[in-house]
Parts: C-alpha cells; sequence; structure tokens
C-alpha cells in the first residue's frame, strides 16, 4: 500500500479526475481550476444543470485560475455520467486525455481526484489507485459507513497516501475566528444548515465548523428524516450543534458564545474551492496538510452516527460504537 517517491516534490504534477455524481459537477469547475477553460464549452456543458459553476467561474479574473505546475491531464467518469459527459469536460478545460477505465490512468498520473459525493462507493473507486501506490484527493464524504471507514484507516496506517476534505473548512469568513474567539469566549451553541441530504451534504455542514471545535464530540442524534434531516451533536467541551438539512439556501452558520455570537455567512464559492485544490498539491509536493487524518476519521464517525440514529429512531448514538480499526 506504500506510496514511493512520496511526497513529489516540485515535479510537474498530472493529475487525473476521476468520476461525476449527478447534481455535483465538481470536475467542471475543479478541472478549470486546474488548466483554465472555454467559456462557451462550459456554458454548453454546465448553465443549464449547473449554472452556479459558470457563475461564479466568470467571476475570477483569468490570473486566479491555474495552480503552478499542477494540470489535469486525464479524465474518467463512470457512475451518473459516460464518456460523453467526459468529453464535455475535457473540452471545457483543455484536458487531452479522456479514458474508458479508471486504471488507464495508472502509468500516466501522478495523483488522482476522486470527484464523486457519494462515500458508500469510494473504496472501491479508489481501491485500484490505492493498489498501485497513487495518492489521491477524495471528495466529500471521506466515506459513511463502518466497514469502509476501517478499510481506508487500514490503508492509511499501512502507508497510502490519501486525504479528503470539504471545501467548507476553508470558508473566508471563518477563518479570522480559527485561532483567535478571544471577543466570542468559549463556545456553547452552534447552528450549521445545509441542503441536500445527510449522506453526501452533511460534511459540508460539519467541517465548515470543525476548525472551530475540533475533535471530542461524543454522541450524535438525527431526529429528522433522509429528506429533512435534523441533527444534533454534543461535544465534550460543553457544545451543541444543530445540522438541519434539506431543500433549502444555507445562510452559513451561527456560532455562540459566552460574549458574543457572530453569523460565519459565504456568498464566495471559488475562494473555499481554489484554497482547498491548492492545499492538495501543496500536499502533494511536501506531504504536509493543515489538518490530522485524526480529524477526517471523527468527522466520518460524525456522519455514520447520523445515519445510524436516523435508521434507529433518533436514538442517540455515541461515536465509542463505531471503531475505525
Amino acid at each position: 500500500m506504500k506510496t514511493p517517491n512520496f511526497p513529489l516534490g516540485d515535479k510537474e504534477l498530472k493529475i487525473g479526475m476521476l468520476g461525476f455524481s449527478e447534481g455535483n459537477a465538481h470536475p467542471f469547475s475543479w478541472s478549470a481550476m486546474f488548466n483554465g477553460y472555454d467559456k462557451d464549452e462550459m456554458n454548453k456543458w454546465c448553465a443549464k444543470d449547473y449554472p452556479a459553476i459558470p457563475n461564479y467561474l466568470g467571476k475570477q479574473p483569468a490570473h486566479t485560475l491555474g495552480i503552478p505546475g499542477a494540470k489535469i491531464t486525464h479524465i474518467c467518469f463512470t457512475g451518473d455520467e459516460d464518456r460523453t459527459m467526459a468529453e464535455g469536460c475535457a473540452k471545457a478545460t483543455f484536458i487531452p486525455n479522456v479514458c474508458d477505465r479508471p486504471e488507464e490512468m495508472i502509468g500516466q498520473v501522478d495523483a488522482v481526484i476522486c470527484a464523486t459525493d457519494k462515500g458508500f462507493e469510494h473504496v472501491e473507486r479508489v481501491r485500484p489507485f490505492i493498489e498501485a501506490g497513487i495518492p489521491l484527493f477524495i471528495d466529500k464524504p471521506m466515506t459513511d459507513n463502518e466497514e469502509d471507514l476501517r478499510t481506508l484507516v487500514k490503508w492509511h496506517d499501512e502507508g497510502a497516501k490519501f486525504i479528503s476534505s470539504s471545501s467548507m473548512r476553508y470558508t473566508k469568513e471563518l477563518e479570522p475566528y480559527i485561532q483567535n474567539r478571544y471577543e466570542i469566549g468559549p463556545l456553547r451553541y452552534i447552528l450549521s444548515p445545509m441542503a441536500k441530504y445527510w449522506e453526501n451534504y452533511g460534511i459540508h455542514a460539519l467541517e465548515r465548523i470543525f476548525p472551530l471545535i475540533g475533535q471530542g464530540v461524543e454522541w450524535v442524534e438525527n431526529m429528522g428524516t433522509k429528506e429533512r434531516g435534523m441533527v444534533h451533536m454534543y461535544h465534550k467541551d460543553g457544545i451543541h450543534v444543530d445540522m438541519p438539512m434539506g431543500r433549502m439556501a444555507s445562510p452559513g452558520a451561527v456560532v455562540c458564545g459566552e460574549y458574543s455570537s457572530k453569523i460565519i455567512s459565504s456568498s464566495d464559492s471559488y475562494y473555499p474551492f481554489k484554497k482547498q485544490l491548492d492545499e492538495f498539491v501543496k500536499w502533494l509536493r511536501t506531504g504536509e496538510i493543515d489538518y490530522p487524518f485524526e480529524d477526517t476519521i471523527e468527522m466520518a464517525k460524525i456522519i455514520i452516527a447520523g445515519i445510524r440514529s436516523r435508521e434507529e429512531g433518533g436514538r442517540r448514538v455515541y461515536l465509542s460504537e463505531i471503531s475505525e480499526r
């Protein structure tokens, strides 16, 4: 499982883009952030079903696009979309190689981005690359079930190189409060709403505020349904967190401390996505990442606990019930 010659240093990086999820066109926007893009082709493939992508990309000056020394050079869609959509993404974002099978990238790329947001399929999607010793970024959530969590942690313990995060970790408006919360005081309550389903978007609601609270969540309750999740969790430092999910526009997070409260909103989708990719490339080059893998493990447990609680009638599920090893 070990990844030879990691970190990769200053070499020109060839990166593969893997997978596509319905309702989530990350391969288009992420590839554009590496390679630049053709506006007409981007509109052709995204304007109807994914209008936010050409909208926020179009607001950026051209010089903000690109990551020095790194390009998306190969792409393969399996799952919710096929080669036709992959060819469209390749045309829109200047990717020279479209593959029919993911394994065709092996030996051709230095790293891979697994761009699907279905945690239950990530182990099998990334397995060929883990076995080939290729470093990966795995889109959020890393996984949504205990069995796959154990597999991923085993791979990590054996030396496989991969990271996973939500872009919400890099919300621009959050940054001032990560190191300095003196004006807020000890945290007591957080409200972090999010659209869509707990299984795939709950990690956005969670990771947006995780840099504030850190490890130490003890239990999770989910009193909602799949369509309208209502997740409550408790942190050992006395912090209660509510994360409602569903068909809603998220205003950001409301953070309440003993001294004051703050609304941490975000109107800039580009910044967190771009910073997330910049950090991925930094990790490839240096082996350094700005959050420990133990954070990712705990957040996966919280996602799993939220699903388990909902399926068991809202039962309080302790993270200690979920084993990663």
